[in-house]
């Protein structure tokens, strides 16, 4: 695998720098991350169907990248993927907001038969799933669990495209593709090890907040224990409503107990009503705690280590790194830390507005696949 990055907005230039890696290494298939900051959707698109028109992709804009040198912001990156190790196969759902997820079910089957005779592959330890999706959908718990549906025990990991903490437009694109309200499914057969994980760093705390008023289908909760949700939250964590930013949101996380285990529900922002709107899915009734975050450099590296041990060694990481996530590292003044354990584990990927677990829809995590030496497989 091969990652190349620029922070210059020449599309042309940077695409035909990849033409020429994917030449010289024979890629089957490439990821793209952008931020929109840097370049246009559209002028990428335009680009790759210049330079590299035989080339399968899919890519998505960004809250930030994560490159060969670790993290970044106003970059566009590039991964490639061998055809002597890879094969992948992908699918576009379009109009999320209007259903468009009931086909899921019937594109995945489609890739998994594709790739079957192209393969031979039909089930685990050889395939897993990655998804992009629009990150302002509000529909990536139902994309997820269905996608994850219909891949039976197939491994699902990926992430929800950004748009540097405007919350305006999220952009996708594959094989000529340029758009929103969609998400793209790709499904890769190969025979390099590989390992699908994911690492958080929060402990919830006795402070509890019971959603009793909320608009679900926009993520908006109007109030807490039957107070003004932004004034309740305040309350909660001590700081005053007007003070409220996306930091305060990243170092005092919420979040609900699921099956005996504690997934974040994070903040997006106050709204001028004093609700507040979330990342994932929220509904009147739900409990939230406020967590208190752990240390996110040490379990970072323990997860990482705990990959690095389990295949013998790390080629490469795709990895998905909600955007709180990347704000409470500044804040707590351990960004470059994170970001050095990155770049030494070849973690490429990029910042998101949520993350997808197999069948989880999930916030301020870092999830991601591993994947070890061709050799170790061999």
């Amino acid at each position: 695998m091969s990652a190349l990055t620029t922070d210059s907005a020449d599309a042309d230039g940077f695409v035909r720098a990849v033409a020429d890696e994917a030449t010289a290494m024979d890629a089957d298939f490439a990821l793209f991350f952008f931020s929109q900051a840097l370049v246009d959707a559209s002028s990428l698109s335009g680009a790759l169907k210049r330079h590299l028109p035989n080339l399968a992709y899919a890519g998505c804009s960004t809250a930030g990248e994560i490159t060969p040198a670790g993290l970044e912001d106003g970059h566009m990156l590039a991964l490639l993927f061998p055809r002597s190790g890879f094969t992948a196969v992908s699918a576009l759902v379009r109009n999320l907001s209007a259903g468009g997820m009931d086909d899921i079910a019937g594109k995945v089957d489609g890739l998994r038969r594709t790739l079957h005779a192209r393969t031979g592959y039909a089930q685990s330890p050889n395939l897993f799933a990655l998804c992009l999706i629009d990150g302002l959908s509000y529909a990536e718990e139902a994309v997820t669990s269905a996608i994850h549906w219909g891949l039976d025990d197939i491994p699902l990991i990926g992430g929800s495209a950004g748009d540097d903490l405007k919350f305006k437009t999220t952009t996708l694109i594959s094989n000529g593709f340029v758009g929103s309200d969609c998400a793209i499914v790709v499904l890769m057969a190969t025979e390099v090890p590989f390992h699908v994980f994911k690492t958080e760093n929060f402990v919830p705390t006795q402070e509890k907040l019971v959603v009793t008023s909320s608009d679900p289908e926009r993520r908006i909760v109007r109030e807490f224990n039957a107070e003004v949700a932004v004034e309740e939250f305040a309350t909660a964590v001590g700081v005053a409503p007007g003070a409220m930013t996306p930091l305060t949101f990243a170092s005092h996380p919420v979040v609900v107990r699921v099956g005996g285990e504690y997934y974040c529900r994070s903040i997006q922002k106050v709204n001028p009503d004093g609700s507040l709107s979330f990342y994932c899915a929220i509904d009147d009734g739900i409990v939230l705690s406020i967590a208190k975050p752990t240390g996110m450099v040490e379990s970072t590296r323990t997860a990482l280590k705990n990959v690095n041990e389990r295949l013998g060694g790390i080629d490469v990481v795709l990895g998905f790194d909600c955007v709180l996530r990347r704000l409470d590292a500044r804040n707590r003044q351990v960004f470059r830390d994170i970001s050095e354990l990155y770049r030494t584990n070849n973690v490429i990927g990029f910042g998101t507005y949520g993350e997808q677990y197999r069948s989880m829809h999930l916030n301020q995590t870092f999830t991601g696949i591993a994947f070890g030496h061709k050799q170790a497989a061999e």
